[in-house]
């Protein structure tokens, strides 16, 4: 099988295009909420040339860079917790972090534009990183960023639009989606050692190859997968499956427990 991830293909001429919300890197990155991971010194200049390569790859594959105001929080750049798009409309978030809760505001203005908003309150919590929507079902993680009440009113939100929501155990890790995203129709990328792969039945599961843990965490778009160079061995089994790799390059981002899914929200068209 041929690796095509050098070089990403041009989307088909028609195709429509998606929006994507991000943020630019805060200066204070360096203070971000960490959980799993050690503390290292981050370099914020490099961390935002990699952020501007990362955009620059969304719209090499159909997406329209919306940025954010720039925010003095210092995990405002991964957008992806403060809210969850779907096509009837978009939940803004209630995060885990009280440090984070005040990145939703802003967020809620940009996605009012496109969407109607529904929200969650009090004392319910919920990390967008902790959903992952597959068709119309809509995987939801225990962790210690998104809690059952959180769980419960996205469930009453969500069914009468026709989701199911399914709750996930998440353990030794940030988010649900550090542990498994789609990258297929129906196949998931998952490391079994933070979920173990139950209540995904039906779906093609590839493991993260031995030694790259933290390789879940892909971002599937305009018909390819985003994924970290830092996972060679995970990469090169994606690519052996057919599946076009578009590499990226986040190891500042990384370091403050970040992936290529939480740097942006994909608003898809309707």
């Amino acid at each position: 099988m041929r690796d095509t991830s050098n070089a990403p293909t041009p989307l088909p001429k028609g195709k429509l295009l998606l929006i994507a919300l991000t943020r630019e890197v805060s200066s204070t990155i360096d203070r971000c909420e960490l959980t799993h991971v050690a503390r290292e010194p981050i370099d914020l200049p490099l961390a935002r040339r990699q952020h501007r390569a990362y955009e620059a790859c969304l719209e090499a594959r159909g997406c329209t860079i919306e940025r954010l105001e720039e925010l003095d929080l210092p995990d405002a750049v991964f957008v992806e917790d403060t809210a969850l798009v779907l096509g009837e409309l978009a939940i803004i978030t209630r995060p885990g972090a009280l440090s984070r809760r005040a990145e939703t505001p802003t967020v809620a203005a940009a996605l009012a534009l496109h969407r109607r908003l529904g929200r969650i309150e009090p004392p319910g919590t919920l990390d967008g990183g902790d959903v992952l929507a597959v068709d119309r079902t809509l995987y939801v993680g225990r962790s210690g960023r998104s809690n059952d009440d959180g769980i419960d009113q996205l469930r009453a939100l969500v069914e009468p639009l026709g989701y199911r929501v399914r709750p996930v155990e998440v353990r030794g890790c940030l988010h649900l989606k550090s542990a498994v995203t789609q990258v297929g129709d129906r196949s998931l990328l998952i490391h079994r050692a933070w979920t173990d792969g139950r209540g995904f039945e039906g779906l093609d599961l590839i493991d993260v190859a031995a030694g790259e843990e933290a390789g879940a965490n892909a971002l599937r778009i305009g018909g390819a997968v985003l994924y970290p160079s830092a996972f060679p061995r995970t990469r090169q089994r994606l690519a052996d499956r057919g599946f076009q790799i578009v590499p990226v390059e986040i190891s500042e981002l990384a370091k403050a427990e970040g992936g290529v899914t939480c740097c942006s929200l994909i608003v898809p068209a309707r």
